[in-house]
């Protein structure tokens, strides 16, 4: 980890990181609201810095070349010498203050160098693996930020970033079809009697299709409720975001299944009014919840884990007080109606 100990990123770039999430993820950004401002400060630097390696790989085209400038770009921020763009700035920061191993956004952008190859995945097991890369990283990021290190807390962080990356792929069927990706597992496709050449072809909806993407919310729904536990091993000022993103996501599993399970034609999104119910539904449940018995860390994750395990002790933070939750919830209010004024303007 890198021992310089000042800050590298300026407050323009830390704007800059903000402005990423609040273009690029709605639902992310309405529940990053609730979270304490240098924790969601933390928050806004680590999905920067996701965007835009995700980016870097779909505006090429999926080149190998833009998987290494990466590798390149995070090698750099890890020892300190992030090159001059925001994002990898304030990326050095938080791995410094967050004591992040490298081994974690290396992982994520293991899986991006997964989509560059045009991977498909036979098992739900396989598809896990990659979820776990792409989604169940960041889930584990955001419990270190939060000062949570526990292996329970980060394998149930684990959880909640893979049911939101298979909550993602019900969702996206037609649109990465159209882009020539299939996530689904092929053994499911075959069990169902899908041909993925045909369907690649000339897609329309299928019932049996509607029944695979069915599946897969099931497991999302399994790994939402596990995570759902974790949700309060965390920070009591944190856990009303990250019950909100929980619920926001799972919502767009229920619109899915309102649409029919229907993700070729219609791509389910869930309205602003009720992205506001679940934020303040997340800010009145969050005080009420308990940690369940221990689970297992799921398979596809223990590499995280260990990794955290091996890597670089906790820093010391400062004792703060925990914000009124009414300090968190007026805030959202206001925050989101700039997001739909926002809106609104653009329409």
């Amino acid at each position: 980890m890198p021992q310089f100990s000042f800050d590298l990123a300026s407050r323009s770039d830390h704007r800059e990181c903000r402005e990423a999430i609040r273009r690029g993820s709605k639902s992310f950004y309405a529940a990053s609201c609730l979270l304490p401002a240098d924790i969601r400060r933390s928050a806004f630097a680590l999905y920067a810095f996701c965007r835009l390696s995700d980016d870097a790989v779909d505006l090429t085209g999926g080149s190998k070349e833009a998987i290494a400038r990466l590798r390149d770009r995070l090698a750099r921020a890890a020892q300190g010498r992030p090159l001059s763009f925001a994002a990898d700035r304030a990326m050095a920061d938080l791995m410094r203050r967050s004591a992040i191993p490298a081994a974690l956004p290396e992982a994520l952008l293991e899986g991006l160098a997964w989509d560059t190859e045009n991977r498909s995945y036979d098992t739900l097991d396989e598809l896990c693996d990659y979820a776990a890369r792409v989604a169940g990283t960041v889930g584990v990021m955001m419990a270190l930020i939060m000062g949570v290190r526990s292996p329970e807390a980060l394998a149930r962080a684990c959880d909640l970033g893979l049911a939101m990356q298979l909550t993602n792929i019900a969702r996206d069927v037609g649109e990465d079809a159209r882009l020539g990706r299939i996530y689904l597992p092929r053994q499911w496709l075959r069990e169902a009697g899908i041909d993925a050449g045909p369907f690649l072809a000339d897609l329309r909806p299928d019932p049996r299709l509607r029944g695979l993407v069915a599946r897969l919310l099931d497991e999302a729904s399994t790994l939402y409720r596990r995570a759902r536990i974790g949700v309060a091993l965390l920070p009591a000022n944190c856990r009303p975001a990250i019950l909100a993103a929980a619920l926001i996501y799972a919502e767009i599993g229920a619109e899915i299944e309102r649409n029919g399970f229907n993700s070729v034609t219609r791509r389910a999104r869930v309205p602003g009014r009720r992205k506001l119910e679940l934020l303040a539904r997340a800010v009145a449940e969050s005080s009420r919840l308990a940690a369940g018995r221990p689970l297992p860390a799921p398979a596809c994750g223990l590499f995280l884990i260990e990794a955290v395990a091996k890597g670089c002790p906790a820093p010391k933070r400062p004792s703060r007080p925990i914000l009124d939750w009414r300090d968190s919830f007026v805030g959202t209010l206001h925050a989101f109606e700039r997001l739909q004024r926002a809106n609104r303007q653009r329409a």
